[in-house]
């Protein structure tokens, strides 16, 4: 499955059922824009998971409410509700694939 861009418009209904990792990111976040290339090949690797990205300079109110304090910001969403988070300035893919696999690891085995 490919990644899918997400708005301050479409999140609630992206991430409203299933397991989802939502990729907050910027274009002026050169951690972020390595990470991007990433986030597809995961989305490959998951078919199960949906992956979006959250262009953090689009969506200020949602990154907001979503509490997001830094780039780049990882989430993972279950039905909806937050179950684990990353955010580290310089985040890197192995980084993130080891958090993924701990935090999949750690949903209920139907849902991961």
């Amino acid at each position: 499955m490919a990644v899918v861009d997400a708005t301050k418009d479409n999140f609630d209904q992206l991430v409203g059922s299933g397991v989802v990792l939502v990729d907050v990111w910027a274009e002026s976040c050169r951690p972020c824009v390595v990470l991007g290339p990433h986030m597809e090949t995961i989305a490959k690797g998951n078919p199960d998971l949906t992956v979006v990205k959250l262009d953090a300079g689009k969506a200020r109110r949602l990154c907001m409410s979503l509490q997001v304090r830094g780039l780049p910001t990882i989430l993972l969403l279950h039905d909806g509700q937050e179950v684990a988070r990353i955010s580290e300035p310089s985040l890197t893919a192995e980084q993130v694939d080891t958090w993924l696999t701990t935090a999949l690891a750690e949903l209920p085995a139907k849902e991961a």
